[in-house]
């Protein structure tokens, strides 16, 4: 009898240390983390890298510097930027498309990271302030000017440069500006350096504090002073220095600098421009003074041009 509870308290003890180990291996498993967890960080860190609207949007002017402006601003760590021109808000077909369209052409972005976008066809296009407002009415506007006249004969180069690669003619820039001695105000390329008449539209849907002006000939000149008023204005930190900067010579601009790499802009950019005489010329400054005057006004603040 004796031997019998004897051997029933050392099953009874057995039990006990086989759960007592049992206990412990289940508490040791519950802390340690999971087989997967490392691939479940990597999955929720890619995650956070999304395609996002833009927070900032380069509306124009064309061949007025928008390009340079985008590849500067894309030098900050913050910025990512969408590298094609998109077109969604003065396209119809692209309209259509939707929000989802949108966004699938822009960066993938961290939180915290601004998108930026540039089409500088968004400024002389009527439709374009409402929409871009519906979409987003707390987006900052970057709207880069240059000498009107200069952009205009800019504007020309272009558009014969293309017209001469398709090998098609085109007509003699001074043949299509003045009409009987007069400057032709029908003219699209003199329409679309009308700056104030533009403004005025984006100035009846967002307020002017949301547009931030930069001066695309003071860009070419010295391009730090603008990239630190835009840092400011996009609420960025400044981490773009005058070290990004140096001057090509052989280019006649300044080209970029980022983590060792230099980047200049593609050929077209300070292309020498199609002929136009110097009396043009004048009859073109003459006519632009008060359609400037009337931008300077709305801007508050003037500038050097002709």
């Amino acid at each position: 009898m004796l031997w019998t509870v004897i051997l029933a308290l050392l099953v009874l003890l057995l039990l006990q240390t086989q759960l007592s180990v049992c206990l412990r291996e289940l508490r040791s498993g519950s802390s340690s983390p999971p087989a997967y967890s490392s691939s479940s960080s990597s999955s929720s860190s890619y995650n956070a890298t999304q395609q996002r609207l833009p927070g900032a949007i380069i509306i124009g002017v064309r061949k007025g510097g928008t390009r340079a402006l985008l590849e500067m601003l894309n030098l900050h760590p913050d910025v990512e930027v969408a590298k094609a021109e998109v077109h969604y808000f003065n396209v119809e077909e692209h309209y259509r498309r939707g929000l989802a369209w949108y966004r699938a052409q822009m960066p993938f972005t961290l939180p915290g990271q601004l998108t930026v976008e540039k089409t500088p066809g968004y400024f002389a296009a009527p439709q374009v302030p409402a929409r871009v407002w519906n979409t987003n009415p707390a987006v900052r506007l970057l709207l880069i000017v240059r000498d009107p006249a200069e952009r205009l004969v800019s504007d020309y180069t272009q558009v014969l440069h293309n017209r001469l690669t398709r090998h098609k003619p085109y007509q003699p820039l001074e043949e299509l500006l003045i009409h009987k001695g007069h400057i032709d105000p029908g003219y699209k390329a003199l329409q679309r350096s009308l700056y104030h008449v533009h403004l005025a539209r984006w100035l009846e849907v967002f307020p002017r504090e949301q547009i931030h002006v930069v001066d695309g000939d003071a860009l070419i000149r010295d391009p730090f002073p603008e990239l630190r008023k835009a840092e400011r204005f996009l609420d960025l930190p400044p981490r773009i220095s005058p070290n990004n900067f140096y001057y090509n010579t052989t280019k006649g601009f300044y080209c970029l600098l980022s983590a060792g790499h230099d980047k200049c802009l593609d050929e077209s950019k300070g292309r020498p421009h199609a002929p136009l005489s110097t009396q043009a010329f004048k009859k073109l400054c003459h006519y632009f003074r008060k359609p400037n005057k009337l931008f300077f006004e709305m801007v508050g603040r003037s500038f050097s041009w002709c």
